[in-house]
Parts: structure tokens; C-alpha cells; sequence
């Protein structure tokens, strides 16, 4: 079955450097678009959820949301079917839990800018400290 399990996060203080990962099974990776989502206000994915990086698999193709645009960088690993996010100069406000989600075949902002994802992970909790 699909599963997508999300690591890498932690505390650090502002300007600070984490990645994380996002390791999957269960379906054809290079077949689907992923991207990271995060969600402010409590643990469970919900309306307020953001998308802020997107990567189609096949093409590289790569979205940012301005938030993140410049600080985060989205890559993936085909032979271990992992998606990264390498978040520097982290700012208080990136506080927040961290998901990754699948979407066949989707365009990265649809994915991202839309949420219009299959599947989410159980994220990963990221605290910046000023």
C-alpha cells in the first residue's frame, strides 16, 4: 500500500538549517508529483494547510511558494524514491507540521497552490526558536 513517511525535523533557532525527507512506497513514484505541505495552528492536516513546495517526479518541474521562495529548496532521489526539502535560514513563522503528499500526474501548482493532494504522510514537527 502507499506510504509516505516524513523525517528530518526538530528544533534549531532562527537562520537555522534542517532537511527533511520524505521516504515512499506502494505506487509508481515516477508517476506522481510531490510536495511538502505544512500546517500552523495544531497536528492534523486542515483548511488552513500550505503548500509550499511541489516537484513533479517525471520532469523535475518545481514550484515555490513565495514564503519559502529563496530558503527552501525541493530535490528528489529516483533510486531510493525519497523527495527532500532543504529549508535554510528558517524563520520563526516556519514553525509548524511538515507533511508530504501525492498527486498523480498533477501540475506542481495545482498541487501545492490547490492542496490538491491523494495522499498526505503523518508529518514531521519543525520548531524555530528566535
Amino acid at each position: 500500500q502507499v506510504q509516505l513517511v516524513e523525517s528530518g525535523g526538530g528544533s534549531v533557532q532562527s537562520g537555522g538549517s534542517l532537511r527533511l525527507s520524505c521516504v515512499t512506497s506502494g505506487f509508481k513514484f515516477e508517476d506522481y508529483t510531490i510536495g511538502w505541505f505544512r500546517q500552523v495552528h495544531g497536528v492534523a492536516p486542515g483548511p488552513g494547510i500550505e503548500g509550499i513546495s511541489c516537484i513533479m517526479i517525471s520532469d523535475g518541474d518545481r514550484y515555490y511558494a513565495d514564503s519559502v521562495k529563496g530558503r527552501f529548496t525541493i530535490s528528489r532521489n529516483n533510486a531510493e524514491n525519497t523527495v527532500y526539502l532543504h529549508m535554510t535560514n528558517l524563520k520563526p513563522e516556519d514553525t509548524a507540521v511538515y507533511f508530504c503528499g501525492i498527486s498523480y500526474l498533477a501540475n506542481v501548482r495545482t498541487l501545492c497552490r490547490l492542496r490538491r493532494y491523494d495522499r498526505l504522510g503523518q508529518g514531521t514537527t519543525v520548531t524555530v526558536s528566535s
